[in-house]
């Protein structure tokens, strides 16, 4: 869906260079399907529980991303996407040293940032109540744990690891977005957009990366 398109473009656009091909990829937080949407390759996918079967290419375990049961460096990549929005403030520091923990080149944060996207976020909030379907779990979270998550939490990481940001989706087309996929019509039609025009669909998505911004992305790369 369009939704995933728009938060896991850019993040494999950052990924990608940084991979040689056999390397091995960590999601946390991937739900049953995540960036395998997107990236064709085998990758593990970590979540808490599987509320649908877990799809193909991915490799599916069951763990908190606060105690992740896996060596230190056992990835290559490690991507957390719309993850730490979802963590108690207090505990968000202890995610991203999890993350940091078993990657060995790259770890890939995105989480919405800033008032504006709480700000669009009780707006989403509002017509999810007034619909039949009601505010789904998602953006109850979301609103349960602020303040939203920012690049400052990575301001004092240790000195092996760079990094760097950018920022991710307009907050009102990220909103219109969300919008037509509350109803089954709209998924549809962004699905069969994305099957069949991917390239045209990425640049359409590359043009609503503007101001003010939804999303914040934070790359760390290890140095030594």
């Amino acid at each position: 869906m369009l939704n995933w398109a728009a938060r896991y473009y850019p993040i494999l656009r950052a990924l990608k260079p940084q991979l040689s091909k056999g390397d091995s990829l960590l999601e946390i937080g991937s739900g049953s399907v995540g960036i395998g949407m997107f990236y064709r390759a085998r990758f593990v996918g970590c979540e808490i529980k599987f509320a649908d079967p877990p799809k193909a290419p991915m490799l599916p375990v069951v763990a908190s991303a606060m105690n992740l049961p896996f060596e230190d460096r056992s990835f290559e990549g490690v991507v957390v996407s719309d993850v730490l929005e979802h963590v108690p403030p207090g505990l968000r520091e202890v995610v991203i040293k999890e993350t940091l923990r078993v990657a060995s080149k790259i770890a890939i944060f995105g989480f919405p940032s800033g008032n504006k996207a709480l700000e669009y976020d009780l707006k989403l909030a509002e017509i999810y109540d007034r619909s039949p379907q009601g505010r789904p779990e998602w953006l109850d979270e979301h609103l349960r744990y602020q303040p939203f998550p920012t690049a400052a939490l990575f301001d004092e990481l240790p000195p092996e690891w760079t990094v760097s940001s950018f920022d991710n989706e307009n907050v009102g087309f990220h909103n219109w977005v969300m919008k037509q996929e509350m109803y089954r019509l709209g998924r549809r039609i962004f699905r069969v957009l994305l099957t069949f025009l991917p390239q045209q669909m990425e640049s359409l998505l590359r043009r609503v990366d503007r101001e003010p911004y939804y999303r914040k992305i934070v790359v760390a790369q290890r140095t030594r």
